[in-house]
Parts: structure tokens; C-alpha cells; sequence
């Protein structure tokens, strides 16, 4: 994310040059290297950031084209040199001071330059200059959320995203294919933030979260679906229905002697793959159910089996 200079200096947009001067004076003391205590690198680091930040807020030129264009476009295309060209650090320390350790962190790019050592191909000549190179520059990306049901993942849809967007509300209309789950994002080319200085503007990515179904629950592509007999069918057998998101109603054969939490397969019942050729299973899992209240009639015949053995 670009640098916020105001921000890193402390100070409001509207700032008067000697506010930014004093308040990096003052965080300029606390992070100079020969100084601060504590982690010497986390000190270097800090004191390149108020260095650059006020390099930039504190020439007029400069500020004004930080201030038009934003934080993005405009450390995308000033180069390091370009921010410290003309910056003489003596104003704030005393020479003896500030010369080698700017030259140490910034590699002679600031204070009082020659113009000879530029290596940077782009260099800033004025703001049409500026203007010219900010145009390439992309808009940034948007990214909403849309609800997505196992049907509408099953068989694919066309749904009609809504989001507020700059203070107005927007509606687009959105093509999910089959076998398109839950955490993906579907990428809209060109429908984010417009670009900075007329540049191409940036995509919109609509992220799918899942909307729970009152009977199907889904483990990848995969669903289940749980049926609940009783102790003596599940020791006798019986048979079962199990409904399919493609409305059809299974029979299935439940045979004598199933376990509790069994899975009955039914093949290509579930989400289609991403290759959209085959598709995951459904599977109907058999639940067991004990009794917790038993009449006076049923707890005898069952202590009469208890002696069978059974």
C-alpha cells in the first residue's frame, strides 16, 4: 500500500510548511539512527519514511503534485533520486551530523546533488510530464460479496450484483458457471476505480459465500443428507427416500444389520467438477436413532431379547 506522507508525518492535509518542518524535526530526532534506542533498524526504517515524507511535503512543486495525483501514482513514478533532488538535510541538522548517515541509508541521494550518478530511466520534468506517466497507471481493484445457493452452484446462474460504490449504487449482472464453489472469485475486468489521470480503470472481484441449505450439507463437491430410522429397521433393514438437488426422490435399500452414521452413495448426484464434465456425489447417511422412552411393553420385549443374546 503507497505511503501516506501526511499521515507518516503526523500533520493534517492543509499543514502550513512550518508545522510539517516541526513535526519531522521532532520525529527525525527520535529515529535518527546515531540516536534512538532500541532496534537500530526499526529506527533506520522509520527515519527513511519521515526523511521522504517530508523531502516531498516540504517542496511546494513536489507537494502539489503529491496532493493531485495521490499516493499511488505518484510513488509509482518519482523515483527515490527525484524525491531527495534539491533536499539539503543541513536545514534540519547540523552538517556534521546529517551527511553520513544520509549518504549511509539513502546512498548519497539526498542534500546538495551534482546531477551526475542518475541510473533511474524516468525522470520527472514538470507536472504535464507527470501527467503523461500517471495515465498508465491502473484504478484500483473493487471487491464485493454475493450469497450463492448449492442449486445456483450445482447448475450455474446469472445474478445481479448490487453494491455502493462513491456514494452510488451500482448493479451488475454477473454469469456463474456450473461447479463454481463457495471462496472463489469471479474476476469483472474494468469495473473497479477508475484510473488515475485517465488511466484504465481496475477490476471488480465478486467473492461467493454459501447459503447454508436446510437439508443438504456440502463437504467439497460432495453433499449429504442424513435419514433417521429406527433401532429395529436398522437391525431388520428397511428402505429409505433421500430428495436430490435435481428434484428427484431416491429410494434406497437399507439392509438388515446397518451401523449408525453408514453412507449410502449415490454417484454424480452432487456439484459438478471444475472441468464441468463430472460431478461429486450425494450421500445419504444413514443415522441410527435410540429410543430414550421406552413404554412398559416395549422395555419388557427388549429385556427379553437382552436374554436372547440380541
Amino acid at each position: 500500500m503507497a505511503e501516506d506522507y501526511y499521515q507518516t508525518l503526523g500533520v493534517k492535509r492543509e499543514a502550513s510548511p512550518e508545522e510539517i518542518k516541526k513535526a519531522y524535526r521532532k520525529l527525525a530526532q527520535k529515529f535518527h539512527p546515531d540516536k534512538a534506542k532500541g532496534d537500530k533498524r526499526q529506527a533506520e526504517e522509520q527515519f527513511k519514511k519521515v526523511s521522504e515524507a517530508y523531502a516531498v511535503l516540504s517542496n511546494p512543486e513536489k507537494r502539489k503534485a503529491y496532493d493531485e495525483f495521490g499516493s499511488q501514482a505518484f510513488q509509482a513514478k518519482y523515483s527515490q533520486e527525484d524525491i531527495f533532488k534539491g533536499f539539503d538535510f543541513s536545514e534540519i541538522f547540523d552538517t556534521g551530523i546529517s551527511e553520513g548517515i544520509f549518504s549511509r541509508l539513502f546512498g548519497g541521494a539526498g542534500g546538495r546533488q551534482s546531477g551526475r550518478g542518475r541510473s533511474r530511466v524516468f525522470r520527472y520534468g514538470g507536472a504535464e510530464d507527470y501527467q503523461a506517466q500517471a495515465q498508465s497507471l491502473k484504478g484500483e481493484d473493487l471487491q464485493v460479496e454475493m450469497p450463492i445457493t448449492l442449486h445456483e452452484m450445482t447448475f450455474g446462474t446469472e445474478k445481479l450484483v448490487s453494491f455502493t460504490h462513491n456514494g452510488q449504487a451500482v448493479k451488475v449482472s454477473v454469469k456463474i458457471p456450473p461447479g463454481t464453489l463457495p471462496g472463489k472469485k469471479l474476476r469483472l475486468a474494468g469495473k473497479g476505480q477508475p484510473g488515475p489521470m485517465g488511466g484504465p480503470p481496475g477490476d471488480l472481484y465478486i467473492k461467493l459465500r454459501e447459503q447454508e441449505h436446510p437439508v443438504f450439507k456440502r463437504e467439497g463437491n460432495d453433499l449429504y443428507v442424513d435419514r433417521h430410522i429406527r433401532f429395529t429397521e436398522a437391525t431388520l433393514g428397511t428402505k429409505v427416500t433421500a430428495p436430490t438437488l435435481d428434484g428427484k426422490t431416491m429410494s434406497l435399500k437399507v439392509p438388515p444389520g446397518t451401523q449408525s452414521h453408514t453412507k449410502m452413495r449415490l454417484k454424480n448426484y452432487g456439484i459438478p467438477l471444475a472441468n464441468g464434465k463430472t460431478r461429486g456425489d450425494q450421500y445419504v447417511r444413514i443415522i441410527v436413532d435410540t429410543p430414550a422412552n421406552l413404554t412398559k411393553k416395549q422395555k419388557t420385549l427388549l429385556e427379553e431379547l437382552n436374554k436372547e443374546g440380541l
